[in-house]
């Protein structure tokens, strides 16, 4: 089994190399998506993050309301810790779940917004970043999002510098072009992950 983290600044496309990636065989694990489902109505992590955060994190049918927990969170260092303190253990022990399900030969690869922030890098046999600049990264969030420029900059600040994640990186993909570049780019990287892993 060979496990790759991939990783990128929010509005970088990791999320479409990621599907890229499943298309072409890889077994990807959503580190965003495992922490949606960590906190889901009815689970241990929703109820600790709403003694944490308050009644006001929830949305009309009780669900956790990520937007209103994201402008909390995202504005206060301190408040981000305790976040990630309760959701990041429920994450770890779902994501092993899920690793251990994969097939022996699988190309694993693990979807990691925060990878470079919490120190995973030496984890992984291989680590993909996902690479566009800030200017780029904050003109998505705001077309293609719909976030206020202010809202977007603060979340491009929350998160790790474009340097520190080009240090960790095995592989780079840039994505500051069309879907038909970074489709090219994602089949070098495809092919190169199939020789480190023998095949």
């Amino acid at each position: 089994m060979l496990t790759v983290g991939l990783t990128g600044g929010i509005g970088s496309g990791k999320s479409e190399v990621a599907r890229m990636l499943a298309r072409r065989g890889a077994v990807v694990i959503d580190a965003d998506q495992v922490a949606r489902e960590v906190v889901e109505p009815g689970t241990e992590g929703l109820a600790r993050v709403v003694a944490a955060f308050g009644e006001e994190v929830l949305t009309k049918d009780g669900a956790l309301d990520r937007a209103k927990l994201g402008s909390i969170v995202f504005a206060d260092s301190a408040k981000l810790a305790t976040l990630n303190g309760i959701v990041h253990p429920l994450v770890g022990t779902r994501v092993a779940e899920l690793q251990a399900a994969a097939p022996d030969d699988a190309i694993v690869v693990y979807d990691v917004p925060l990878l470079v922030e919490n120190g995973l890098a030496p984890r992984y046999d291989s680590v993909i970043v996902v690479d566009a600049s800030d200017e780029i990264r904050l003109e998505r969030l705001v077309r293609i999002r719909g976030m206020s420029e202010a809202d977007a900059k603060a979340r491009i600040a929350a998160q790790a510098s474009r340097e520190a994640r080009l240090a960790v990186a095995d592989h780079i993909v840039p994505n500051e072009g069309s879907v038909a570049d970074l489709e090219a780019r994602v089949g070098d990287v495809w092919a190169a992950l199939g020789r480190q892993a023998g095949r």
